[in-house]
């Protein structure tokens, strides 16, 4: 296909994730305090948007608690700085099972799986101008572990989030999670042009090689909108391949817990990265309120306003 690059790009910072990276960096942060205010920095060197997860402030461990979502929606929207807020619908769906001869019942010890209106419960109460659709099941690397979306519970929550007003980012872990999107959209479940990410290379997805890349951009709508990443040391370079392919960019410390070989990353540095990389490709970076008009996105009020 020919080349068709971006020239006006928005950078989305993934700030901590659910992932167990909470020992491996002193950056990684846990308690709301620390996601906002490394949220906040993140705006400030150049993200447009803010992808956010909460994690139990004393364990760091991935937490689900509307309060924790809360206080991190209320700082980022309390700050001086603007930014998008999105945030993440995707926990509530794990299931982890026992061996391949004792499959179940399932293992209680991190199988987490909840209902649409439940999982819902901190998007209904913050009201983000984006929140995050898995579209789709997948094997993770751990041996027994799946990520759980069935086709019902993602029209159900995709329902929800166009009657909250609420922007789906479509996060695709393969091409199969495209096709699905694209029947949610042609059934009305989800609005037109959508939004999507594409996440390559978490095993066992979509491999992170460029011949994947361009296939799932060559199933998406052309007037959908999308970003796309990888983890660890290629995520930089996919930063340039997503630019040069026609997308936008997703850093941040979900994806990356470094900067450079055994230098430890915040995520305003990787935000920084991003934007060098971007403006030195010849393109623009995008700020919140062109991300906003472009996305059809409506500005949340502070909390104390």
């Amino acid at each position: 296909m020919p080349l068709a690059m971006n020239r006006n790009v928005f950078i989305t910072c993934a700030v901590t994730g659910s992932g167990g990276t909470q020992d491996r960096s002193p950056h990684v942060p846990r308690s709301p305090r620390q996601i906002a205010d490394s949220a906040i920095d993140a705006a400030r060197a150049g993200a447009a948007i803010v992808h956010c997860h909460v994690r139990d402030p004393d364990t760091g461990a991935p937490s689900r608690r509307v309060e924790l979502y809360r206080e991190v929606t209320e700082r980022i929207r309390d700050a001086e700085v603007d930014v998008v807020l999105n945030l993440t619908a995707g926990m509530g769906g794990d299931m982890v099972f026992g061996s391949p001869e004792a499959p179940l019942p399932v293992k209680a010890a991190g199988t987490d799986m909840i209902g649409a209106t439940e999982r819902m419960a901190h998007i209904r109460d913050c009201l983000p101008e984006i929140c995050t659709l898995d579209c789709g099941t997948m094997n993770f690397a751990e041996a027994d572990y799946v990520m759980t979306n069935t086709p019902g519970m993602l029209r159900a929550m995709g329902a929800m989030m166009t009657e909250l007003g609420i922007k789906s980012e479509i996060e695709a872990f393969d091409t199969g999670h495209l096709w699905f999107a694209k029947e949610l959209v042609k059934e009305g479940t989800l609005a037109s042009p959508a939004l999507v990410q594409l996440c390559m290379g978490v095993p066992w997805g979509a491999p992170n090689d460029l011949n994947t890349l361009m296939a799932m951009v060559n199933n998406i709508p052309d007037d959908w909108i999308w970003s796309a990443f990888s983890l660890g040391r290629d995520q930089m370079p996919y930063a340039a391949a997503a630019i040069l392919a026609g997308g936008n960019v997703r850093v941040g410390l979900e994806d990356n817990l470094f900067l450079d070989k055994g230098v430890l990353a915040t995520n305003a540095q990787l935000v920084e990265r991003a934007v060098t990389i971007v403006e030195n490709m010849g393109a623009k970076v995008m700020g919140p309120a062109a991300v906003r008009e472009r996305l059809g996105l409506t500005k949340r009020a502070p909390a104390s306003a």
